[in-house]
């Protein structure tokens, strides 16, 4: 929240210089940097739905970085900042349950008919998976670590992560990842390649991850073990 209110400020501290936006020409690099972060944070602002007015939102840096007599003393402006961040948090709470039982819905039904798909595999735990390529090396254990490429999307196609586009695997303990993965891998022998269907349950659960993974979201991972180590 801190973040957001420094973010607040800079804004203002931008519009103090009134509305010449139109008319700024990039001639150094600070002006570079100064446009970028103008722009970062009116898409967070826009991001949040934060709905200020500009003229108070100004009126209010220049008494705070000039020294004048504030229209608001302390104690009415932190109460009034204080309701803010408990509305703000109450709505985007709101907000992550309503995406949240979305994602359920639209997951269940999803896993429901991939289940029936021909080639698709359903382990008792409820993971899904698909063998893309037969591999013929060891399968790794709990306790050790893998080499893997993979893809990451949600039920919509919506990519979240790519390993192949970063042009490099990534490396990491098969107990240290989201538990449908974890199962996934010790069914697999090196030289595989499949993909996964996880359910909430083995992936992110409620909390979902950031904001690339929602709330109860399906993950669909095409995971190639390239080694053990």
């Amino acid at each position: 929240m801190k973040s957001l209110w420094i973010a607040v400020i800079c804004f203002g501290l931008l519009a103090c210089q009134g509305n010449t936006q139109d008319k700024v020409e990039m001639k150094s690099q600070m002006d570079t940097i100064s446009y970028s972060i103008g722009v970062d944070i009116g898409k967070n602002l826009k991001a949040q739905s934060i709905e200020i007015n500009p003229a108070v939102l100004v009126k209010g840096v220049n008494d705070g970085f000039t020294g004048e007599k504030t229209l608001l003393s302390d104690q009415a402006m932190q109460d009034a900042m204080s309701r803010f961040q408990q509305d703000l948090m109450a709505r985007q709470r709101e907000e992550a349950k309503e995406l949240g039982e979305k994602q359920k819905v639209e997951g269940s039904t999803f896993l429901e008919a991939n289940k029936k798909k021909e080639g698709v595999k359903t382990t008792a735990s409820g993971l899904q998976y698909k063998i893309l390529k037969v591999g013929t090396g060891p399968k790794p254990t709990v306790t050790q670590q893998v080499t893997v490429n993979y893809r990451g999307t949600l039920v919509d196609g919506t990519e979240f992560d790519n390993s192949y586009k970063r042009g490099k695997p990534e490396t990491f303990s098969v107990s240290g990842i989201i538990k449908g993965w974890t199962e996934a891998l010790q069914l697999m022998p090196v030289g595989s390649k499949w993909e996964l269907y996880i359910p909430p349950d083995l992936g992110y659960g409620e909390s979902g991850a950031g904001g690339a993974i929602p709330p109860n979201a399906v993950l669909i991972l095409e995971v190639e073990l390239l080694s053990i180590k």
